[in-house]
């Protein structure tokens, strides 16, 4: 099954890539690899606000990493038409780094990563299948709760 396919089997419909809110590019491609730029966490349009640990439980993080695997996706789109192909021609994701907005005593980045990490699983099967970081910080832009970036291979 293509990965169009698949994502249509689960209901989802990719965005369009967002228009960068600083100095940076939403992508950059060296060679066969693809480095998405951190995407934050968005509902209804607008930053996903909080903190885990907080004002925001485990599942409602992996709420938003998932969210988040739905726009990186999106922007991967556009950065594998770019390169002349599409996300069939992905020949894996490489690596997400997850910034999980929570208190200090919060211990559960990784959990709230997996609702990003499982979606590429799904979409993409054994070529989703990645390595990670999760890492709790402070404060992520906008007040966001959930920051993902991403590197893929191209094919």
């Amino acid at each position: 099954m293509s990965v169009y396919q698949q994502l249509e089997q689960l209901g989802i419909q990719l965005p369009p890539v967002a228009t960068p809110a600083a100095a940076y590019v939403p992508f950059v491609q060296t060679g066969k690899l693809i480095f998405l730029s951190g995407h934050i966490a968005r509902r209804d349009g607008k930053p996903w606000v909080g903190q885990l640990g907080r004002d925001t439980a485990t599942a409602q993080g992996q709420q938003a990493a998932r969210a988040i695997a739905i726009d990186l996706m999106g922007t991967l789109h556009a950065a594998c038409v770019a390169a002349g192909t599409d996300l069939n021609g992905v020949a894996r994701i490489v690596k997400l780094m997850s910034l999980v907005n929570s208190t200090p005593d919060f211990t559960e980045q990784h959990l709230v990563t997996n609702g990003a990490s499982e979606l590429f699983g799904q979409v993409f099967g054994a070529k989703g299948a990645h390595a990670r970081s999760a890492f709790g910080v402070a404060q992520i832009p906008m007040g966001a709760c959930v920051e993902i970036e991403l590197i893929a291979e191209l094919e």
